[in-house]
């Protein structure tokens, strides 16, 4: 199964994937951003890296295509947002429906947004966690694959709390990826199913 990875900031998502060695094989990591730090962590883990410079391109719509192109190019069954902090446009997102993953820092379809952490915190909420979900033309609206909740502390601050999600957030990509290594996604309306794959070995 082949995973490519985007990513605009220091790349910790993508390194708990790349850590994992799981039955994938990450073919790429790209960036939006040409001094992303995470294209150093695909360097040093003998992965391919590329960017898309996002300043490059006067128009939205032009950076969406050229981005779709070179993905392309690799050949994904799957391609990760791992932290890319640009909105994939209706030019990526048709050509790669139902292939794209993203996580978000919160559960779904509450606080949605780049400010999920700091809005849960300020509502006042109890409970709030993390979802991957995929990646569909809205602003995380996509069907949701998992989700895991997560107890706020009455000491909790945004830092703290964000790093309790991403603690959980690294641990279930990388299961979700392994898992869908032997099983198949389908969807039903927004229901989302992993179904396993019967391999060649275990038929009689």
């Amino acid at each position: 199964m082949r995973i490519l990875l985007l990513a605009s900031g220091s790349g910790t998502l993508t390194q708990a994937v790349l850590d994992a060695a799981g039955p994938y094989s990450v073919v790429a990591v790209g960036s939006d951003l040409p001094d992303a730090p995470v294209l150093r962590r695909a360097q040093q883990a003998g992965v391919d890296d590329f960017c898309v410079d996002f300043s490059a391109y006067e128009d939205r719509s032009d950076w969406n295509r050229a981005l779709a192109e070179v993905v392309e190019s690799y050949q994904p069954d799957w391609i990760v947002s791992a932290g890319l902090m640009r909105i994939l446009g209706p030019e990526f997102v048709s050509r790669f429906a139902g292939k794209i993953i993203n996580t978000h820092p919160a559960l779904l379809p509450s606080f949605p947004g780049a400010h999920a952490v700091r809005d849960a915190l300020a509502h006042g909420v109890h409970v709030t966690g993390t979802t991957i979900h995929l990646i569909d033309e809205g602003v995380d609206t996509g069907p949701i694959i998992r989700q895991f909740p997560i107890e706020i502390s009455p000491t909790d601050t945004e830092e703290t709390l964000h790093e309790k999600i991403k603690k959980v957030e690294r641990a279930q990509l990388v299961r979700l990826l392994s898992d869908l290594a032997t099983h198949s996604l389908s969807l039903n309306g927004r229901r989302v199913t992993l179904t396993p794959v019967e391999s060649e070995s275990s038929r009689v």
